[in-house]
């Protein structure tokens, strides 16, 4: 009955137009008037704690460094680089968008900042040389849904605070699924484009090359800092997110001077904007999982599941078809802070690697974002492509299709996650 309460307060709350924040609150308020213990204290007091959070201080610089990354050039002469180096070739502006994807996932860590800034400098451009816009609005958004995979990642840090699991381990563990992410999109467009008539980019000279790389070398700095510290032990993900977010001014501010004092204020308040609604969504979602753990939920659902919980890879399965519907509905963000607390341990209690659930479980996310009906990466790629978004899915489907590939892989075969990541994060 309590798993009925929980789910039908929470989905029916939603299905009535309220915010997912309100939603999640009123769940644990829902649950405490079954439980028959209401005291408004206790949904102040963890709201409060789920705010207060050290390691939760990372998402407001990481949110910062993107904004500022964007807005002051350094996301641009990644893209240049990517350009000057491989679009010469056939579909070479393709090849740009995965490449300067998979930067860019090693700088910001957020699917839409990655997303709006290869889709603004890259579709006009492929739309321009004969790219279909569909496919290469697909491609883009594709390759945005890497940015919270490889490390810095925003959802990582979320999971692993909902969750208690390693923030670092996490980092660490996204490296190689990132990476190989990427590599499935290379093969998959060297496929797409082989029946477009496209128009290649200029082979650019060595003096051009060198110049890409000298003014994209201060981003690039940027990654290995971040990966190098966390690896070495010199800072936690929170402090990377700092040296993130000032690294980032300084190279806008005194290096590439592309914005002045007026302009960063204005990224200040836009970065603040986006921090009040992702740290107002954990404070409320706090709510119903101190209600989750009150509650027992757990167990009852390892209850109804013990038939599968013998078999770690039917049982990972069972769940990520579980995300894979909820994500067509539902955001990331909440789809981690509802079903994080519910779901890890259910793992845990299968044996299942925490790095490994928590990669997968974003992994798995990652697809709503550019699948129908929420689908706010592929949104916001049809927006910037002035498409329809009937259109940007179908042009969308070939990339999604090897994403299911590469993810039911990594069902069958956890080890193409957990032994990288422990390689790195002993």
């Amino acid at each position: 009955m309590t798993l009925t309460v929980f789910l039908g307060s929470l989905f029916g709350l939603m299905a009535l137009g309220m915010p997912i924040a309100f939603a999640l609150m009123l769940t644990g308020v829902a649950l405490m008037f079954y439980l028959d213990f209401f005291d408004a204290q206790l949904v102040a007091q963890n709201m409060l704690s789920g705010a207060d959070n050290f390691p939760l201080m990372a998402v407001p610089f990481f949110i910062l460094a993107g904004e500022i990354m964007n807005a002051g050039g350094i996301s641009r002469r990644i893209i240049n680089l990517a350009v000057t180096l491989v679009g010469h070739i056939r579909g070479g502006l393709g090849y740009v968008a995965i490449g300067a994807a998979v930067l860019l996932a090693s700088l910001s860590g957020s699917a839409i900042a990655d997303t709006a800034a290869l889709g603004t400098l890259l579709i006009p451009m492929m739309r321009d040389n004969g790219y279909p816009v569909p496919r290469s609005a697909g491609l883009v958004a594709a390759g945005g849904i890497i940015g919270p995979i490889i490390p810095p990642s925003m959802p990582f840090i979320i999971f692993g605070v909902t969750t208690n699991v390693s923030i670092t381990g996490l980092f660490m563990a996204g490296i190689v699924p990132g990476l190989l992410m990427g590599l499935a999109l290379v093969f998959t467009w060297k496929w797409a484009v082989g029946g477009m008539d496209v128009v290649a980019q200029p082979k650019r000279t060595g003096r051009e090359r060198l110049t890409a790389l000298r003014e994209g070398l201060w981003a690039l700095f940027l990654p290995v800092i971040i990966i190098g510290g966390l690896r070495g032990g010199l800072f936690t993900p929170t402090e990377a997110a700092v040296v993130a977010a000032v690294y980032a001014l300084f190279v806008t501010l005194f290096v590439y001077r592309e914005i002045g004092v007026a302009e960063v204020v204005e990224v200040f308040v836009q970065a603040a904007r986006t921090t009040a609604t992702v740290m107002f969504l954990v404070a409320a979602a706090l709510v119903s999982a101190y209600m989750i753990t009150l509650s027992d939920l757990t167990s009852q659902l390892t209850d109804l599941l013990q038939p599968v919980m013998h078999e770690p890879r039917l049982l990972m399965a069972m769940i990520c078809l579980l995300l894979l519907a909820v994500g067509t509905v539902m955001d990331l963000t909440p789809t981690i802070l509802v079903l994080g607390p519910v779901l890890m341990p259910i793992a845990t209690t299968a044996g299942i690697d925490p790095l490994y659930f928590g990669v997968m479980f974003v992994l798995i996310g990652t697809l709503g974002l550019i699948h129908p009906p929420v689908c706010t990466v592929l949104n916001t790629v049809s927006a910037i492509a002035r498409i329809s978004l009937e259109r940007a899915t179908v042009g969308i489907w070939p990339f999604l299709l090897v994403y299911l590939v590469l993810f039911v892989l990594m069902i069958i075969f956890p080890e193409i996650i957990t032994v990288p990541s422990h390689l790195f994060h002993p």
